[in-house]
């Protein structure tokens, strides 16, 4: 059985200073990504009591556009890996669900008021009550807020909220090979890559072992892909050991008779420099005209999927510019035309 439980080792020696220096880890982005390519995986893992309330027969519909506007209003600063997500309940209720993720290593005095602040918010702008819940991805054992509210001349205001935090689960997804859930292997990742900031030889041995895991779960081509790429942009290393994992992957894939990674980076490597120099184009027309950028990101699309489905096309000219940026910056990263445009 393969396991993950770390050792003082992995964290403490073998100090690497140029590792910690030239990389800033990315946490928001990689779990945006994984909650949009699996969000029923996500409530079943981290909210299995609200999970059982939803009808998933009826779908669910990412409002992150509208979320985007709600947080510009608030003004609480910098945006985490949050979601809004339209879902249809059991008993046939509409309703939304705030997901938001704090990745940080300190208490944050201000993070349960956030969490109020934006719940209100939300009802203000659709007059439904709103379930809001959050993740703690941080490594402080003793944070964990969950309420926030005022009382005042015998009127209380107040919002408590489901958290789940990422280190009390540590010692339940040790054993990942027999947990199904993607979400085990992301939390897992996580959790490593807090704990080897300083210490890339540990962080490559981490890494190695979860994309082992990824072939070991009946899971389809695409879904190993989807958390391939979750894992890799979450779990940075330096040069020289991108290339040792590299060759790490070319024997499991042989191994398991299942090539899938590095095929899709073969077909990246050949149409990286091309789409990069499109890309340059397209970053430096960003200001002009939105039927220039919609149309430099439609060459960009063809160029790397093929021809464009009529709902892409249509997404395209409706477009705004904040949209086309962001599609922009997906491109190179999202394995389908669908992940290019999810959530927005």
């Amino acid at each position: 059985m393969t396991t993950l439980k770390p050792t003082d080792d992995d964290f403490d020696d073998d100090f690497d200073d140029d590792f910690d220096d030239d990389f800033d880890d990315e946490f928001d982005c990689p779990w945006k990504n994984a909650i949009e390519h699996a969000f029923p995986e996500f409530m079943a893992f981290f909210f299995p009591t609200a999970y059982a309330q939803i009808d998933w027969a009826r779908g669910h519909e990412f409002r992150n556009i509208e979320l985007r506007q709600i947080v510009r209003e608030a003004k609480l600063g910098k945006r985490f890996a949050d979601e809004l997500i339209c879902v249809t309940l059991v008993n046939g209720e509409e309703h939304l669900i705030y997901i938001h993720i704090e990745v940080q290593s300190e208490h944050d005095a201000k993070f349960a008021e956030r969490m109020f602040t934006y719940n209100y918010r939300l009802y203000d702008r659709y007059a439904c009550p709103i379930a809001s819940m959050a993740v703690l991805a941080d490594l402080s054992e003793n944070w964990k807020p969950d309420r926030f509210g005022f009382e005042l001349l015998g009127c209380t205001h107040e919002i408590r909220f489901p958290v789940v935090k990422l280190l009390e689960l540590a010692s339940s997804i040790e054993n990942l090979d027999s947990n199904p859930n993607p979400f085990a292997l992301v939390t897992a990742a996580h959790l490593q890559t807090k704990r080897t900031k300083h210490n890339s030889q540990a962080r490559y041995t981490a890494k190695k072992a979860l994309i082992r895991m990824l072939y070991q779960h009946d899971w389809g081509p695409q879904r190993v892909l989807d958390f391939f790429r979750v894992l890799d942009w979450m779990m940075r290393l330096p040069e020289g050991l991108v290339e040792k994992l590299r060759q790490d992957i070319d024997q499991i894939e042989g191994e398991t008779k299942m090539q899938y990674v590095t095929s899709i980076e073969r077909l990246a490597e050949k149409q990286g420099m091309q789409i990069g120099k499109l890309e340059g184009k397209l970053e430096g027309k960003l200001e002009g005209k939105l039927e220039g950028q919609s149309s430099t990101l439609e060459r960009l699309l063809i160029k790397r999927f093929g021809p464009l489905s009529p709902d892409s096309a249509q997404r395209l000219q409706t477009a705004t510019a904040e949209q086309l940026e962001y599609w922009t910056d997906r491109i190179l990263d999202a394995p389908t035309p669908a992940a290019v445009f999810a959530g927005h």
